[in-house]
């Protein structure tokens, strides 16, 4: 199935990307909010979502007691670690938004089973988020990113998690330097609504070429999977990331 549309906004430095960012996350939620249904989110870390939730958590109009909150991927470390995606949308976007707690689904990474954990995420998921053809969960928006070695959520290259079509949510093990993990899966990013993609910094430029080529390895560039997506995409990159 092709994208409904895929559209790149390239922006001048790391603070417009925030700012772009949280204004288009704002207009997707008070536009999924205005027509009477809830809406849910997933969210990725990072340092330029960090500062785009800042700003999101400050925009007007959304009725966050509507809004169910997710996690993209999540390291198996603690949730005041600083290296937890969790401890830093609670420090900016849901501290900030005062957002109900019954609302926020931390990814329970810091378990010691991680297996049980991905399973037991995945029917959070599933009782928390509307499903769309094939019984995918589809989330309203999905804020994602791209690394300099091109992998997007906890998908990465070399591996075989971006193969995984029958799972929403996997566990990742960990290897060399790099902890264990969680990860939402291709099917559920493929799936959502609207799908938002932030990249700063020269370091992603051959990332992104990989990335957008019409030809290459998923493997090699799991990034790559998001021109699979079916729904809307919009890629906010700075200057330095898509000259």
């Amino acid at each position: 199935m092709a994208p409904i549309a895929q559209r790149l906004i390239t922006v001048a430095d790391a603070a417009h990307v925030a700012r772009l960012a949280a204004e288009n996350l704002a207009h997707t939620l008070v536009d999924r909010l205005r027509s009477g249904k809830r809406a849910a989110i997933a969210l990725s870390g990072g340092n330029t979502p960090r500062d785009a939730y800042v700003a999101l958590a400050r925009a007007p109009g959304i009725d966050w007691s509507r809004v169910d909150v997710f996690w993209v991927d999540e390291r198996a470390v603690p949730p005041t670690d600083d290296r937890s995606n969790y401890r830093w949308a609670k420090a900016t976007l849901i501290d900030g938004a005062r957002i109900d707690p019954a609302r926020v689904h931390r990814m329970p990474a810091d378990q010691s089973d991680l297996e049980a954990a991905a399973r037991a995420y995945e029917a959070e998921i599933r009782a928390g988020v509307a499903t769309g053809p094939g019984g995918v969960p589809s989330f309203d928006a999905i804020v994602l990113g791209v690394g300099d070695d091109g992998h997007t959520a906890s998908l990465f290259p070399g591996a075989s998690t971006v193969d995984v079509q029958d799972r929403w949510v996997i566990a990742v093990p960990a290897l060399g330097a790099r902890e264990a993990r969680l990860t939402i899966t291709r099917p559920v990013i493929q799936h959502a609504a609207h799908v938002f993609v932030l990249v700063v910094g020269s370091a992603k430029r051959d990332a992104l070429e990989r990335a957008w080529s019409p030809e290459g390895d998923l493997h090699a560039t799991p990034s790559r999977l998001i021109a699979g997506c079916h729904g809307d995409v919009t890629w906010i990159v700075d200057e330095a990331a898509a000259r």
